[in-house]
């Protein structure tokens, strides 16, 4: 049988602080990962969408692989639909079908959130939202179980967004501010998110201050950009995968080298790559988004939903007519 597994069960089965421990544990694990990743993408014509898939999702340790089909269209809500599809390794038969909206949203966001605590100085922090989408508030979620925020300060370009989130954490008891610009959220913030779907830069290097760091989620496909060269060239730069940092995210996009990284974020997790070398230093986590962190949630879903009971069976593999007749 094959485990249909949507948002609502997910939610179930799913809590932040397992997930970033999961990831956490895959991120140390993929620098020695069995197959490199691949991500193909496709404009759809005459629409403002486009397609992607994202395979495969294999990790040492794992006796199961994914195959993720997404959808994205930035006018939509969600604005990114899809599935995941979670096989078994040595067989092929498909274990499950994973919400992709869900399942892309919180293995972003949480990683985005381990990232962003390691990278980010010590201490409590004032952290800035530029882009009030799933990701940003999941990366927001995710930090809160990992250090502690003082105050959240968050953009969006619409604005009604904006009040939304600051009003959802404000009844969650973290104190809020909506600010006009990606600027005004640079001058105030120790650690910023940036979760847009911007091919322009946003925070340029004068905006920000000594000392700060940036996650930036939105560079994940060529020409999609959030942070210009120049702040990208003073940064220490760490990203989730090199080669796909120069051919799909930000360092290709900003014409950027493969040695302007300081290194991938396994590594920093590992410890033979230094978070930041310098207390004035800027530092940026900016990553592409890899086939292994769907299987890594898809993977403890699954789990979680056999041991508990969790999802509806789907008789995806029944016997072919006249299988077995003679």
């Amino acid at each position: 049988m094959t485990l249909l597994l949507g948002a609502a069960e997910l939610r179930r089965l799913l809590t932040p602080r397992a997930g970033v421990r999961a990831l956490r544990r895959g991120f140390a694990a993929a620098l020695a990962a069995p197959a490199p990743p691949r991500r193909v993408h496709q404009d759809l014509p005459a629409s403002p969408g486009s397609i992607a898939v994202l395979l495969p999702g294999l990790l040492t340790g794992i006796p199961a692989y994914t195959v993720k089909v997404n959808a994205k269209f930035p006018g939509a809500a969600p604005a990114i639909s899809g599935v995941v599809c979670l096989h078994d390794l040595g067989t092929g038969r498909l274990l499950a079908l994973l919400d992709s909206a869900f399942v892309t949203a919180w293995r972003t966001g949480l990683s985005a959130a381990l990232a962003t605590d390691l990278l980010s100085a010590a201490g409590a922090h004032t952290v800035g939202i530029i882009g009030a989408g799933a990701q940003a508030d999941m990366t927001l979620r995710g930090l809160t179980r990992l250090r502690t925020v003082e105050e959240a300060v968050i953009h969006d370009v619409d604005d009604r967004r904006a009040h939304r989130m600051a009003a959802a954490w404000q009844r969650a008891g973290l104190a809020c501010r909506v600010v006009g610009s990606a600027r005004e959220v640079a001058r105030d913030c120790d650690s910023i998110v940036v979760a847009t779907w911007s091919r322009r830069p946003l925070l340029r290097l004068p905006d920000v201050r000594p000392g700060a760091h940036i996650t930036s989620l939105g560079a994940d496909e060529p020409g999609k950009t959030e942070l210009d060269a120049e702040l990208l060239r003073h940064a220490r730069v760490i990203v989730d995968d090199l080669d796909l940092a120069l051919t799909s995210g930000a360092l290709g996009s900003a014409g950027l080298r493969r040695e302007d990284a300081a290194g991938v974020l396994g590594q920093v997790v590992e410890g033979t790559v230094p978070a930041r070398t310098d207390a004035e230093q800027v530092t940026v986590y900016t990553p592409v988004g890899l086939p292994w962190q769907d299987l890594v949630l898809s993977w403890t879903a699954y789990r979680a939903a056999l041991r508990d009971g969790v999802g509806v069976d789907f008789p995806f593999h029944p016997r072919p007519e006249g299988e077995g007749e003679t």
